[in-house]
């Protein structure tokens, strides 16, 4: 992918018009940066090198104090119902997950924020809805918590674990507001069949609990949850806060949620004919909207694609790309192509290098002016993947 071990950028010449206003290596020191107005350099100087956070990316305090009672209560499943049962819990993420990393490769997050939304939604998402749930059920019945208090607390802690990943400037538009929102919901829809696997294995039910939830349903929560993710990205692209942005895509994620809980309750009312009927015509509008937000997806990412693609003129000039690093990155094809061919660190520093160009082009694409300091924070990104090495 040409000669990425060797940092270049556009250094910019006095004289009006000739390099537009932005972030630059310092000239007189290369370990900052220095704010070109497009006349001359200014007094505004801001280093590279991000504060490195006290815990791994993976992991966040909410993660870490919700993850020891969860941990505790699987636990205590796997051995006082079925250790086989729980571990079918895990069964969604071989069909999960890669759909979820083709939606990614727009844009490739680092596997380390992509597993912490995950243990969002194994550890925070499910501990707080689980304890609501559960309050809920014994002061106003089971029917109440399944149609009403899942869908509010579940999707609102799914809600939240977006707005965290927002804080942590790890969404720059749509896909990864989507992509995120997958992750945290897989994450939850991991741990809850874990226990209804579990609690299925006790009354006799377990085939038919994991054919319904494993197997039939296991975009169940992406489905839902995607909707926050929407709204948040849409949020983030168009500049504004992500909350209250986000609740026009919650209100949607519970009232689907709702729907689907809601049919599942009722047909436990009705006579078995009846129940297949509404159990059914159930399954067949939300297949329909599956596949309404598959082509969806498909297009919004095709459309993603040409535009990084049509922008890697601009980046390599801003940014001083080489003319190897331009030459891949202009053709999808090509650069998915070359990714395939590369051992595992090469293609960890290529997705790198890719990630930090897509976050740029994202910057680029929003209404307004561009924010100064995020520039530098995306460029002090580019530069350090330039520089990893790649062997």
């Amino acid at each position: 992918m040409g000669d990425t071990g060797q940092v270049t950028s556009v250094q910019p010449q006095h004289g009006a018009g000739q390099t537009a206003p932005g972030w630059y290596p310092d000239p007189w020191n290369q370990s900052s940066w220095r704010w070109w107005d497009g006349l001359a350099w200014t007094a505004n100087i801001s280093g590279a090198i991000e504060k490195k956070p006290r815990l791994p990316m993976w992991l966040s305090m909410p993660v870490l104090l919700a993850g020891i009672p969860t941990a505790g209560a699987l636990v205590f499943f796997a051995f006082t119902s079925s250790l086989f049962a729980v571990f079918l819990g895990l069964v969604p993420l071989l069909i999960v997950v890669p759909v979820l990393v083709w939606l990614d490769r727009v844009e490739p997050e680092p596997w380390s924020s992509r597993l912490h939304a995950l243990l969002w939604g194994v550890t925070v998402a499910a501990l707080i809805a689980s304890i609501v749930n559960s309050i809920v059920a014994l002061v106003a019945g089971e029917a109440v918590a399944a149609v009403v208090s899942a869908p509010v607390v579940e999707e609102g802690m799914k809600a939240a674990g977006l707005l965290w990943v927002v804080r942590r400037k790890e969404i720059d538009g749509v896909m990864d507001g989507i992509v995120y929102a997958g992750w945290i919901a897989l994450g939850f829809a991991v741990i809850e069949d874990a226990l209804y696997f579990a609690t299925a294995s006790q009354v006799g039910f377990l085939a038919q609990t994991f054919i319904l939830r494993a197997i039939l349903t296991p975009f169940a929560h992406p489905l839902f949850t995607v909707w926050s993710g929407i709204a948040a990205g849409l949020a983030v692209s168009r500049g504004k806060r992500a909350f209250p942005s986000i609740l026009f895509g919650y209100v949607i994620a519970v009232a689907l949620h709702m729907a689907w809980n809601g049919s599942i309750t009722y047909s436990e009312r009705l006579d078995e004919g009846q129940a297949l009927a509404v159990v059914g015509l159930t399954f067949l509008l939300f297949i329909i909207l599956f596949f309404g937000v598959g082509i969806a997806l498909f297009v919004f990412r095709r459309r993603e694609q040409k535009r990084f693609t049509a922008q890697v003129p601009f980046l390599a000039q801003r940014y001083g790309l080489t003319p190897g690093e331009v030459v891949v990155f202009s053709k999808w094809r090509d650069m998915l192509r070359i990714r395939s061919s590369l051992s595992r660190s090469q293609r960890k520093h290529f997705d790198g290098v890719h990630s930090s160009l897509a976050r740029l082009a994202l910057l680029h694409s929003r209404p307004g002016d561009v924010d100064a300091s995020e520039e530098q924070r995306l460029a002090g990104q580019l530069d350090r993947a330039r520089r990893a090495p790649s062997t």
